[in-house]
């Protein structure tokens, strides 16, 4: 903008500030003590009117406004050329608009709260062109990709990459139709080249692998198990009569080498910079801006503290205050009020800052001599030299007599360092299988190693479990260990090759990773086994957990016993202490219904139960409450005693600042599962007086931006005999229907519709 324009807008905006003077004085002559009130309850957002804007850092705006904000249709233009043109919503980009940015590339559709998110087309500075859905700023849904080069792709995307089954097309006619795996083909799929030969098997990140069947143009066709590695091929060559018979010297590594060749997946064109990370923060007097960092506020300074609006116009009380001393440059999180009904009490109990879970094992604990043995174990299993496996295993790998056992005395062997510990045996189940799994999850066995047996002692879990067994947690926080019983053991390698089966197929699943299983033999006269099994800790994040349930969709037994003065953010709540609905993205929605159908199916078919879905919540957004005592009001403490030292902490509390700079930071967005890290919103429900009959409460219309986490846990309960003869004890004196014992086919429909009941589409 030259100097004369500029000149020409400031001109005309103070004309227009001139003429409205008298309105605004009399708006703020009836309103007084507008900083001390609550924003209205209701959509309108006052006089709508048209305004151009010059902002302090130079940008400029045009269009309708209200309330001190773009609010309708308008333009933004940014000093580094970026330009949006659409709807507005209270100062967002929300609705429908155009987005560019200055290399050429273009955004033109659906966007929420500052996000593309909706049905939208983004063309980029190279040409290449998608039209389809989108989520949070990704692709994500069904979509079309036309590539600059010529290259042509059709179906389902996830988190901005192919995922799912899909169609891609390459400009010289060979296609591929299958299923896709993070950007990858991966699955069953049928290739199709331009010649006329196909291929239709199974795929493994761009090339076959396993069964699969390539046929040429005149009806020969070669049947077999495919690989990379050459001595993992095999198969037949059967020849069309009256074919030349050319190929019977065919090599399956002609395929890779000749027919893959011209076959490379087009990468996507990756945006610069997204919308939201464009996202303005306006100021609440007119025209002002505000560069986007956490604002910080003392404890005794005044401020307003407007409720939140949802995005279908739903209202909270709920709202952030940041109150710690601007010097320190670390932004505080406080209390945060959550009301726990039960019956009729409406006492709130507060989620306290974070704390690590359990006690340090350290030498003179009475499970220190275990912890060594277990790390000890450990390092010789994962550090052991093995071949590198194929993740089509034997049905000999699944064998229950599949196990190794290695000595480990006190001064060392062949195989085995000397070490501090007694004298003990360690057995390995399965290694092959495990090891195959670690793979499969994408474990780095270093890492791992590392975590478990590192400089860091484990930590055990204050008390054991229902069951008895005990927890013990990784210095890291990445992986659990829990011991187990005989019977357990046994479920667990029995259901083993479905297991596989079933985790290996469905990524997205949200049945319990488990990454090892062991034992631990004591010698001596006591002879002492400890069985255990590795498992991931779902709650490993940099995000803290404010709350926790584990839900099994049952009643009877279902409320915590702790007094509520004891309940804090460790605390694992039960069904009838759930006081939330979770809204889901319609697209996560959508994988959540299935996958939570898929698992229950595996469960129900493995003759499991009294599993249940383990939820833990983090609020985008916390409050502290004021200081009681006339002293903390005196001396601008901001935190109570009660909640010690959150410099260690700092990094678990987040601003809405600083969470929509994660949601906007494509790596982080990225790495978002179903289960892990899942952008939702909860919303409070109350309960009846008579709250043990009412499973789920009715919704408040009070709605909390949440980060999300769940999983399936506690899957090696089978329907045996002890389990027949509680649900037989227990319905004479109670519900059939609200115990937990129940048979597997009932369990899991019941689960199934308690699930669905709490988990819905946000739309």
């Amino acid at each position: 903008m030259s100097k004369e324009q500029f000149g020409i807008v400031k001109g005309w905006e103070s004309k227009v500030r001139k003429s409205q003077q008298g309105v605004v004085a009399k708006k703020r002559a009836n309103s007084l003590f507008t900083t001390m009130s609550v924003a209205p309850a209701d959509d309108d957002p006052g006089e709508v009117f048209h305004a151009e804007k010059v902002l302090s850092n130079g940008d400029f705006y045009t269009g309708q406004w209200a309330n001190n904000f773009p609010h309708g249709h308008g333009k933004y233009l940014w000093t580094d050329g970026c330009m949006y043109v659409g709807e507005w919503l209270r100062g967002k980009t929300t609705g429908k608009g155009k987005f560019s940015w200055p290399s050429g590339a273009t955004y033109e559709g659906e966007f929420k709260n500052g996000f593309m998110d909706g049905k939208g087309t983004y063309t980029g500075s190279l040409g290449d062109t998608y039209r389809g859905y989108w989520v949070r700023n990704f692709k994500h849904g069904q979509g079309t990709k036309s590539y600059s080069n010529g290259d042509y792709y059709e179906g389902e995307w996830r988190r901005g990459i192919q995922d799912g089954h899909g169609r891609y097309q390459w400009k010289n006619g060979t296609h591929y139709v299958g299923q896709w795996r993070n950007g990858l083909i991966h699955g069953n799929g049928t290739m199709v080249w331009n010649n006329g030969d196909r291929y239709d098997g199974s795929w493994e990140e761009n090339l076959p692998k396993g069964n699969g069947t390539f046929k040429w143009a005149d009806g020969s066709f070669y049947v077999g198990v495919w690989s990379k590695e050459p001595e993992e091929q095999s198969g037949t060559y059967y020849y069309q009569s009256g074919s030349s018979g050319g190929e019977s010297d065919f090599d399956p590594r002609d395929v890779f080498l000749e027919y893959l060749s011209d076959c490379k997946v087009c990468s996507c064109e990756k945006i610069p910079l997204f919308p939201s990370q464009k996202m303005i923060h306006w100021s609440t007097n007119e025209g002002e801006f505000l560069q986007k960092q956490p604002i910080y506020r003392r404890a005794n300074e005044s401020s307003v503290r407007p409720r939140r609006t949802s995005v279908d116009g739903r209202v909270s009380n709920y709202c952030r205050e940041s109150i710690v001393d601007s010097s320190d440059g670390v932004e505080g999180y406080g209390n945060l009020e959550l009301q726990n009904f039960r019956g009729n009490r409406h006492k709130p109990f507060t989620a306290q800052p974070a704390k690590r879970q359990g006690v340090t094992i350290s030498k003179g604990h009475k499970n220190y001599e275990l912890m060594l043995n277990l790390q000890l174990g450990i390092r010789h299993s994962v550090g052991r030299p093995a071949p590198t496996t194929s993740l089509d295993l034997k049905s000999s790998a699944f064998d229950p007599k599949e196990k190794v056992w290695t000595k480990f005395p006190p001064e060392g062997s062949k195989y085995t360092p000397p070490h501090q510990s007694c004298d003990f045996r360690w057995k390995d189940y399965c290694p092959v299988v495990f090891r195959t799994l670690r793979k499969l999850f994408k474990v780095d066995p270093a890492d791992y190693m590392i975590s478990i047996c590192g400089n860091d002692a484990l930590r055990e879990l204050s008390s054991p479990g229902k069951s008895g067994s005990f927890f013990y947690l990784t210095n890291d926080d990445r992986y659990m260990i829990k011991t187990m019983k005989k019977a357990e053991v046994k479920v667990l390698l029995r259901m083993l090759p479905a297991y596989y089966k079933h985790v290996r197929a469905f990524e997205n699943t949200l049945v319990t990773k488990f990454y090892g299983l062991h034992c631990v033999k004591l010698t001596g006269a006591t002879q002492k086994k400890v069985r255990f099994v590795i498992m991931g800790n779902l709650f490993c994040s940099e995000y803290h957990i404010h709350r926790r349930f584990d839900l099994k969709g049952s009643s009877h037994g279902r409320l915590t016993d702790k007094p509520e003065a004891e309940i804090d953010a460790t605390t694992t709540l039960k069904d009838l202490d759930l006081n939330y609905i979770f809204l889901l993205h319609n697209v996560w929605f959508q994988d959540f219904c299935r996958q939570v159908d898929r698992d229950c199916d595996f469960l129900e078919q493995e003759r499991i139960m009294d599993y249940s879905l383990l939820v833990g919540l983090h609020f985008q957004e916390t409050s502290y409450r004021e200081p009681l005592t006339p002293e903390a009001h005196a001396s601008g403490v901001a935190t109570p005693p009660a909640y010690g030292d959150f410099d260690n902490q700092a990094h678990f509390r987040l601003s809405r600042a600083d969470m929509d700079q994660i949601l906007s930071d494509p790596a982080r967005l990225a790495s978002i599962r179903l289960g892990i890290s899942m952008p939702a919103r909860a919303e409070r429900t109350s309960r009846r007086s008579d709250y043990e009959t009412q499973l789920v409460g009715e919704p408040t219309g009070e709605l909390y931006d949440i980060i999300l986490f769940f999983g399936i846990i506690d899957i090696l309960q089978d329907y045996d005999i002890s389990k027949k003869l509680e649900h037989a004890y227990k319905s004479f004196q109670y519900d059939p229907t609200s115990i937990s014992a129940v048979d597997p086919k009932q369990y899991s429909k019941r689960f199934r519709d308690f699930i669905f009941r709490i988990f819905v589409e946000d739309t």
